[in-house]
């Protein structure tokens, strides 16, 4: 791609990228610059046709943001619905090569249907070292090649397609080295990623990013943003709520875990705060703004109107 048919929009909208992560992925602003960079150039068209637009391998505990950056990035660039996300645990014998790729001449296969349906996006697959190697070699050849051939015979074209690995590899240990600083335990974890993982495929990732754990401090700024996401969600349904003082302290208390990350504070804010709503909807279904409040062990609407 020449500078002259690079667009002014297209400008804006990835100098816009890497503020707009940071202000939706927390307590990972070391990852950040590192995948922007990867997206610009993959948009300027900085890449070679035949190798995907960029490539990540994503390590760390659960709950870190590794796939929430995974979508936030997706809807930036491409929209909300161009993210094709495959659990490689569920690929773990040869026989689920079939699913992937098509059984018999014929077959497309959940990979081949998705990838015609989007034609540009993401492709996410989480939990990778846990896939079968037959399919570890399907990986390797969309990172060499950005392309893959269906049991139809028909080889598809990835070279439009982020591709994103994860992987939980040396969770264990890093929680365990809990007061170690940072680049130690990145070390730990990229080298032992670069043992699991094929030397070929692993040299081919764009980049190896390793998530750090996430303190207290960042978890509440995440409740914060979750409790403005569930209380945006609601409105949409008619129903506008503010938060009363002790609400944010009383949910992180609930969903705070250090080996799990904001995975469990999503489900206590949306079991809590939907079953206040769905028990003052119970009692006055006509009101549509109410403060909502701790009574007890659980949380209340007060004025309801």
């Amino acid at each position: 791609m020449n500078s002259h048919e690079i667009s002014p929009e297209l400008i804006a909208q990835l100098n816009t990228l890497e503020p707009h992560l940071r202000s939706v992925i927390r307590g990972q602003n070391h990852i950040i610059p590192r995948v922007a960079s990867v997206l610009q150039r993959g948009e300027l068209g900085f890449t070679k046709n035949n190798r995907p637009r960029g490539s990540f391998l994503f390590l760390g505990p659960t709950g870190v943001g590794k796939t929430e950056l995974a979508l936030a990035f997706t809807r930036c660039v491409f929209g909300a619905d161009n993210l094709l996300r495959f659990d490689m645990s569920e690929y773990q014998t040869q026989d689920r090569l079939a699913v992937l790729l098509g059984g018999k001449q014929g077959e497309e296969g959940t990979l081949g249907q998705a990838v015609k349906r989007l034609r540009k996006g993401t492709i996410l697959f989480d939990e990778s070292e846990k896939a079968h190697p037959r399919i570890l070699d399907i990986l390797l050849q969309i990172l060499d090649a950005a392309r893959i051939t269906l049991a139809t015979g028909e080889t598809l074209d990835l070279s439009n397609f982020y591709i994103v690995l994860t992987s939980n590899l040396g969770a264990a240990e890093v929680m365990q080295l809990q007061h170690a600083p940072f680049a130690t335990m990145e070390r730990h974890v990229l080298s032992r990623a670069s043992r699991t993982f094929r030397p070929e495929l692993f040299a081919r990732i764009t980049e190896k990013l390793v998530f750090n754990r996430l303190p207290y401090e960042v978890q509440l700024e995440i409740a914060e943003s979750m409790l403005a996401a569930e209380f945006a969600f609601l409105a949409e349904k008619g129903i506008h709520l503010n938060a009363a003082p002790e609400v944010l302290p009383f949910l992180i208390q609930r969903g705070f875990h250090p080996h799990l990350g904001a995975r469990p504070l999503r489900d206590v804010i949306e079991k809590h705060v939907r079953d206040a709503v769905a028990s003052a909807v119970m009692d006055n279904e006509r009101f549509t703004h109410a403060e909502i409040v701790v009574q007890e062990s659980s949380l209340r609407l007060a004025g309801a109107a």
